[in-house]
């Protein structure tokens, strides 16, 4: 993709020039404008200010501006176009201290988790929406908003997740957030200061929750997951008045949480007059299961849901929604607005209009089979090629997690696969202390068929030499 060609006026060239200095003028307007490329601070394919209007601002003959310029181009640093124009040359500059960075720098093929196939977000639908937003909203809309957001996106998220996932939201009790980082950092911090107290997480789990919790004055404890998700005995000794699960499809194990599991969660949230946080963060992508209802459906005033764009669509739209019990909506609102002033209200409506129109089943009946392609040759090569790696929680998301057999650290593989260009990921960081069983965390949305085949194959040379020793 060509970049942006950007330009300035004249006035906007600091060049610091000095008459008394006994160096002639255009070796100092050279000087200076050659530091200031090699810094950065004039970027490639910046347009320069005509030789003219330089010389104008700067007090000089336009010979002086002129043959600065045509050293700058014979050096390489400016490049002169057609029409006239000179242009900042596209010019590869290592600093001191950045040799080594690059060596070391991302794997070829990663299997980092989060990442979706932004390679394929509707573009075409996205804009057809921003089209009709900027054509028929009223003017009024693009004031400052209630801190819940947007009415007609609260709207339209509201029918579509009572339609797909079974909640009982309603427009009024729903917030719309910068993504479940925003909503989950807010969310807590109103929790603290209503007098909660703790917070139990899944064990293993993303560990960025804790240190958002921490921060909020919460205490943090783990508890285990089963093969039916939370231990909910363990959630009844952990003295937790807030629970935050992943009960659609667990992060990282992918247990699912049984019917039986969910019921206990509504009864222990009853009992202890506790709040369930439930993260439903990739629950659309399913394959081979029928779809789960969220918790929030059986417990409207006992659960808070958390819903994102960022694994569905894109997470640089930074779109996320909280439905919550009404005695929280005043509070969050308010913490909403103290936060950020509430989301870009263009991209509300958008989205509003995207999910109203029926555009995001749309984009997910699409990227379902797609998804499915990819789970299916990251579990098939697995088998052939690194069998001791058995994959669990295949059934819907976008990552699958393997065990490693006994002989196998999670240090020694990652290590193993990135000096082979593979970026593969433990588990460690996601347990509570002390640590549990060993293991790597595949996401394979962002990547293509043979870009997972060509991983495994890496991952199966990796294991083979420690294996060997």
């Amino acid at each position: 993709m060509s970049r942006t060609r950007t330009s300035f006026g004249a006035g906007e060239l600091l060049v610091e020039l000095r008459r008394d200095a006994g160096v002639p003028l255009h070796q100092q307007l050279e000087g200076g404008i050659r530091e200031r490329i090699r810094q950065g601070l004039l970027r490639a394919e910046t347009v320069m200010p005509s030789t003219r209007a330089l010389a104008e601002d700067l007090g000089l003959s336009r010979g002086v501006v002129v043959e600065a310029y045509q050293q700058l181009v014979a050096e390489g640093y400016l490049v002169s176009r057609g029409g006239g124009y000179t242009q900042v040359a596209d010019v590869a500059l290592v600093e001191p201290g950045q040799a080594q960075q690059a060596k070391g720098g991302p794997p070829r093929i990663d299997f980092k988790y989060s990442r979706p196939d932004v390679s394929q977000f509707p573009r075409a639908a996205w804009l057809r929406s921003i089209r009709k937003v900027l054509n028929e909203t009223p003017h009024m809309s693009f004031a400052y908003l209630d801190g819940r957001g947007a009415l007609e996106l609260r709207q339209a998220l509201a029918d579509y997740l009572n339609r797909v996932r079974g909640t009982a939201a309603r427009p009024e009790n729903m917030l719309i957030c910068n993504g479940f980082a925003q909503g989950s950092r807010l969310l807590l911090q109103v929790l603290a200061k209503q007098g909660y107290r703790r917070l139990a997480v899944e064990d293993p789990s993303d560990n960025e929750l804790r240190e958002v919790a921490a921060a909020a004055g919460l205490d943090v404890v783990g508890v285990p997951v089963l093969e039916s998700g939370i231990d909910v005995d363990g959630l009844e000794q952990s003295g937790a008045d807030i629970v935050l699960v992943t009960a659609a499809h667990q992060f990282p194990t992918g247990a699912v949480a049984s019917a039986e599991t969910r019921a206990a969660l509504v009864a222990w949230a009853a009992r202890r007059d506790g709040l369930i946080v439930e993260d439903d963060y990739d629950a659309e992508y399913r394959y081979d299961r029928e779809p789960i209802g969220a918790m929030q459906g059986l417990a409207p005033d006992r659960v808070v849901y958390a819903g994102t764009a960022s694994k569905t669509l894109a997470p640089g739209l930074r779109l996320g929604w909280l439905i919550m019990p009404g005695r929280l909506v005043d509070a969050m609102s308010a913490a909403k607005v103290m936060d950020d002033r509430g989301s870009p209200v263009l991209d509300q409506l958008a989205f509003a209009d995207f999910v109203a129109r029926g555009e995001f089943d749309r984009h997910l009946r699409r990227m379902r089979p797609r998804y499915r392609e990819l789970r299916d040759m990251l579990v098939d090569r697995l088998a052939a090629r690194v069998p001791e790696l058995v994959p669990v929680g295949v059934s819907a998301g976008l990552h699958v997690l393997t065990w490693l057999p006994v002989g196998l650290s999670e240090a020694a593989v990652t290590q193993a696969a990135l000096e082979r260009g593979l970026g593969v990921y433990g588990l460690a960081s996601y347990w509570m202390s002390p640590p549990g069983p060993a293991g790597l965390v595949f996401g394979y949305g962002g990547l293509t068929p043979k870009a997972v085949a060509e991983g495994i194959d890496l991952l199966a040379d990796a294991v083979a030499a420690i294996q060997r020793g």
